[in-house]
């Protein structure tokens, strides 16, 4: 049982585990090998443009889920031919894939992710690419591995903040009610903290506080009293039987609403498990470091909090900020004054998707692009 007190300062869990070995070369994770020595050009034109593999939309519909501002994050890169980049969310690899298009032979991409799947998958469609390094990762740790590996600063990372469709349909993970499942909701299957130990162990008032402060839940607190009202004479273990409790909870007379009453109670749970919040603030603290004079740094948010926090680490808090306040004081989100900052905003309003994008992949409606330039 985790202590309340852990919990609510910060959701910190177990340093996320070291990314395991690669099966074939260049692509390597192994330790007896220094990834600053993976820069070799390649002997042909960037595979994404082969005629004998997918195109880029076959690829992201192999793996089910659709880069999101793709043409956007790409123009806010200005990639160099030869500029080493990184991905720091590789996801189903669709903006991986537009980055090495971009790129060069002498060219390098960086992509990351915590998650094994999208590593593994990265293998089958970047066929040997060698300007293409893979690593297990959580980016709050990418300018320590950036300094360890010897890699250098980068001239552009892009961060992509969204849960893949291919993580929220599939119901081994149970980071959807769309489908019956395990309450786990845990991005990297190494990490020991699952959602059935929040809900069936976590007191009232901290299930209370997760759910208004990270899934901004007006029914919070109702929701965490019929939780441990219920968990008593048996303990949640679906999210069927948990999106169920929403459903009673928040029934209301008249039309159906717009998302279903457990929708905010499952986000608040799934970035609880995996420590966002804290895991961005971090990555935002440091990646100035990770970055050449001049780099740009792009970031595309789905949930207000992140926004929020990314915003702020933009426009300068001349302090740096802790996450763990995330939990008690919610207005140290408001802007602080700009002062400090290491960043060059281009571009003061947010960027979102164009009609002609949401009509293709409605469930890019919430996605917000900012990005600025280091100084």
């Amino acid at each position: 049982m985790v202590k309340g007190s852990q919990k609510i300062r910060g959701l910190r869990g177990k340093k996320q585990n070291p990314g395991q070995t690669e099966e074939k070369p260049p692509i390597v994770n192994s330790p007896n090998v220094k990834l600053s020595n993976v820069k070799s050009p390649i002997e042909k034109p960037p595979i994404v443009n082969s005629p004998i593999v997918k195109s880029d939309d076959q690829w992201s519909e192999a793996f089910g889920h659709q880069p999101v501002l793709l043409t956007e994050s790409i123009e806010a890169l200005a990639i160099k031919p030869d500029g080493f980049y990184v991905d720091a969310t590789l996801g189903g690899g669709g903006h991986s894939r537009a980055i090495l298009a971009a790129l060069g032979h002498k060219g390098r991409l960086l992509a990351i992710d915590v998650d094994p799947e999208p590593l593994a998958w990265a293998q089958k469609w970047a066929q040997g690419d060698s300007r293409l390094i893979l690593k297990r990762l959580n980016f709050r740790d990418l300018v320590a591995f950036l300094e360890r590996e010897g890699l250098g600063a980068a001239d552009g990372i892009l961060a992509d903040l969204g849960v893949s469709l291919r993580q929220l349909t599939d119901s081994s993970r149970g980071l959807s009610f769309a489908a019956d499942g395990p309450l786990d909701m845990r991005l990297d299957p190494e990490s020991n903290l699952k959602a059935m130990e929040i809900v069936n162990h976590w007191v009232e008032n901290e299930l209370k506080t997760i759910f208004w402060r990270l899934g901004e839940e007006r029914a919070a607190g109702r929701l965490a009293h019929q939780i441990v009202e219920l968990r008593e004479k048996e303990p949640f273990t679906s999210t069927a039987a948990l999106a169920e409790l929403a459903r009673r909870s928040l029934f209301r007379p008249g039309p159906p609403p717009r998302i279903h009453p457990a929708t905010r109670m499952f986000m608040a749970l799934r970035m609880a498990v995996n420590h966002e919040i804290e895991s961005l603030s971090k990555f935002l603290s440091d990646i100035r470091l990770g970055l050449k004079p001049g780099g740009r740094l792009v970031v595309i948010s789905f949930h207000s909090l992140e926004d929020r926090l990314v915003k702020q680490a933009l426009r300068g808090s001349g302090e740096e900020q802790d996450s763990s306040e995330l939990f008690i004081d919610p207005s140290s989100l408001k802007r602080p004054p700009e002062r400090n900052t290491p960043w060059r905003l281009h571009r003061k309003k947010v960027i979102r998707p164009s009609k002609e994008e949401l009509a293709l992949n409605p469930r890019a409606r919430s996605a917000k692009l900012r990005w600025a330039e280091a100084m």
